[in-house]
């Protein structure tokens, strides 16, 4: 875990009545599925210094590179 962060688990949620406006990255399918993956500390180190949502950070990167990937072959295909 990453040593800044503190977890709150412990104390009690508080809970607003208005929905919030959160912008989130839109997910193809819905679907996220866990996985177990080996990372470099160094680079898991990196994305956890930025805090809670690293894991999510992380999908963004991937998803980003898979899309770039993606569009480099349907533009050799072309």
């Amino acid at each position: 875990m990453n040593k800044e962060y503190e977890p709150d688990w412990d104390q009690p949620v508080s809970r607003n009545e208005e929905p919030a406006v959160v912008s989130k990255p839109q997910m193809v399918n819905g679907v996220k599925q866990i996985v177990t993956i080996r990372l470099d500390v160094d680079m898991l180190e990196w994305f956890k210094a930025a805090g809670p949502g690293y894991q999510t950070r992380i999908n963004q990167v991937l998803r980003e590179h898979m899309d770039a990937q993606r569009a480099a072959a349907a533009a050799e295909e072309k």
